[in-house]
């Protein structure tokens, strides 16, 4: 099916607004008040950020802590550094030009290059799925005893009720998933006070460096599960059309509200991510449990170490997870698929397709853990795809107009692609040939 000026898996424009003569919808919404009228130009980076804190965050940054300490909490911070760059980036493509960065793939690049792109963008979606698909159902497990085939069920259907809040106004999708990002930031804000972390350790942790091949795998690991590839074409989509602008001076204007949502929301993820790297490094590497290597043994450690209480805060912070980063990894599929094909397939068959692989782990009992780290690694592969087009098209004065990139955000972009792209070198020959 083509698409419409309807499409409901596209963002929608700023709706219920009483109109006021020669006022744009901006100029409505700053009218609200200097608080009103701030908290409603937020929203699309919490969406992008809920994905840089979903289930494989838990298996790559627990996995960190137990085993290295404090020594990769760096990592963490370059990464969540790294993202917020690229999600700005992301966000201005759509306020500057109207179109997601699908789009202008289509537009702009080879014919070829723009399928290519859409089919591996289409293989990431199931990593995606799979690392969700997988922690959410563990949630469940954890929390409620549930089966982990019956959870992954159970986990696609809250997802289907998330996303039909999109179809009834961008606006309550933004506030379902703020509120599941919510509850995993209390979770592990708990569990943090609860375990406690050790300032020096912290200190440390913050230099450069690497313990032995093995945490360069890790930090792979990291930075997969960190910059996510779908949510880079995602963030563009969410702000072409939230609210539209008269002129490039309002744009300027949106622009500073989104720097600021990126701040916010991304700034969330980052503590959130670094919350589990303090946890599993005091609790766990601390007390010589350097083999906790899984979500599930990580869960047994809080309970058994801190208290039933803790124990309950992460397992309920993996379900939010999961439930909410499956949400808009699905969401994310369409803007795809939308965007560089223009066509799109009912929402059904498409989280029927993007779920079967995590569905196929869960069946088959495949260990939960395991798989969700490879598909980090997968996921990390995908990131260049994402990445080198965003380069190549805000550098395009046709494209961005007065909004190009200047050289030295271009510069430092493309050594973010380069360095990714270097570090999945490295992790092909550590994986295949050490």
């Amino acid at each position: 099916m083509g698409s419409t000026a309807e499409d409901p898996a596209l963002p929608m424009p700023v709706a219920e607004l009483e109109p006021v003569a020669g006022s744009s919808e901006l100029a409505i919404l700053r009218s609200r008040g200097r608080v009103r009228g701030v908290v409603a130009l937020l929203g699309p980076a919490f969406v992008a950020a809920v994905a840089y804190i979903d289930p494989g965050n838990f298996a790559t940054n627990f996995s960190a802590g137990a085993r290295y300490g404090y020594a990769l909490a760096w990592v963490i911070v370059v990464a969540n550094l790294m993202a917020m760059l690229v999600q700005y980036l992301s966000a201005k493509v759509g306020v500057a030009t109207g179109r997601d960065l699908p789009e202008l793939c289509r537009e702009h690049l080879p014919r070829p290059v723009s399928l290519g792109l859409w089919v591996q963008a289409e293989a990431i979606a199931m990593a995606t799925d799979l690392a969700e698909f997988v922690g959410a159902a563990v949630g469940l497990k954890l929390l409620f005893g549930v089966p982990l085939f019956p959870a992954g069920l159970i986990t696609a259907a809250v997802a289907f009720a998330i996303l039909a809040l999109e179809q009834r106004g961008y606006r309550r999708f933004e506030l379902a998933i703020v509120g599941l990002l919510g509850i995993v930031f209390l979770g592990f804000g708990y569990d943090l006070i609860a375990v406690g972390a050790d300032p020096s350790g912290i200190s440390s942790g913050l230099v450069p460096t690497f313990a032995g091949s093995d945490s360069v795998l890790l930090a792979a690991g990291i930075i997969g599960a960190t910059v996510m590839p779908h949510v880079v074409y995602l963030h563009s989509a969410l702000t072409k059309s939230r609210v539209s602008c008269r002129d490039d001076a309002e744009r300027r204007e949106l622009l500073r509200f989104q720097r600021l949502d990126v701040l916010v929301g991304l700034g969330t993820a980052g503590l959130i991510n670094l919350s589990m790297l303090f946890i599993a490094a005091s609790l766990f590497n601390r007390t010589g449990h350097a083999d906790v290597d899984s979500i599930e043994a990580a869960h047994a450690g809080l309970g058994h170490l801190v208290g039933g209480g803790a124990a309950l805060a992460f397992a309920t912070a993996l379900l939010a997870s999961g439930l909410s980063s499956s949400s808009v990894g699905t969401y994310a599929g369409q803007v795809v698929m939308q965007g560089f094909i223009r066509r799109r397939i009912p929402l059904l068959i498409r989280r029927a397709l993007t779920m079967l692989p995590a569905l196929v782990v869960l069946g088959l009992g495949l260990p939960a853990t395991d798989s969700l780290v490879i598909s980090q690694v997968v996921l990390s592969f995908g990131i260049p795809f994402a990445l080198v087009p965003l380069v190549l098209l805000t550098r395009r004065p046709d494209i961005m107009g007065p909004f190009v990139n200047n050289r030295v955000t271009t510069a430092v972009t493309a050594c973010i692609a380069g360095l990714i792209i270097a570090l999945n070198v490295y992790l092909l020959y550590a994986t295949f040939f050490t």
